[in-house]
C-alpha cells in the first residue's frame, strides 16, 4: 500500500515517467527543474526516491558504467505499475478538486 504521496513524491514519479529508462538522481532533479518553477535540492531527490522505493512504487538497479562519471555506475529508477496507479489517482483528485475554480484562479 503506497499511502499519501508528498507533492515532491508526485514530481519525482512524473520525472521519472518522463526519463524512461534513464532515471537517475541527476536526472531527475534537471527534469523537476525544467518543467516546474520549483529549485529542488539533489539530497531531496534522493530522500524522495527512496521513500518512494520503500513504498514498492518504484524499483532501482544498477546501469552499465559510463564514460563521463569514470567507470562508476548509476542507480536507474523506474515507475512500477503500483507507482502509475498512485499517480494516477493523485492527478485525479486535483483535477476533481479544482474542477470549477478557473475563474477564482483567474485561469480561462
Amino acid at each position: 500500500m503506497a499511502g499519501t504521496l508528498g507533492d515532491l513524491e508526485i514530481l519525482v514519479l512524473l520525472a521519472l515517467l518522463r526519463l524512461g529508462d534513464d532515471g537517475y538522481g541527476v536526472a531527475v532533479q534537471r527534469e523537476i527543474a525544467a518543467h516546474t518553477p520549483r529549485n529542488v535540492a539533489l539530497g531531496a531527490v534522493y530522500s524522495a526516491l527512496t521513500r518512494l522505493e520503500e513504498k514498492g512504487l518504484v524499483s532501482a538497479t544498477i546501469g552499465p558504467p559510463t564514460p563521463t562519471r569514470g567507470g562508476r555506475r548509476r542507480k536507474l529508477y523506474v515507475v512500477r505499475s503500483a507507482g502509475r496507479e498512485a499517480v494516477r489517482e493523485a492527478l485525479g483528485a486535483l483535477r476533481s478538486l479544482s474542477r470549477g475554480l478557473a475563474p477564482a484562479l483567474g485561469l480561462r
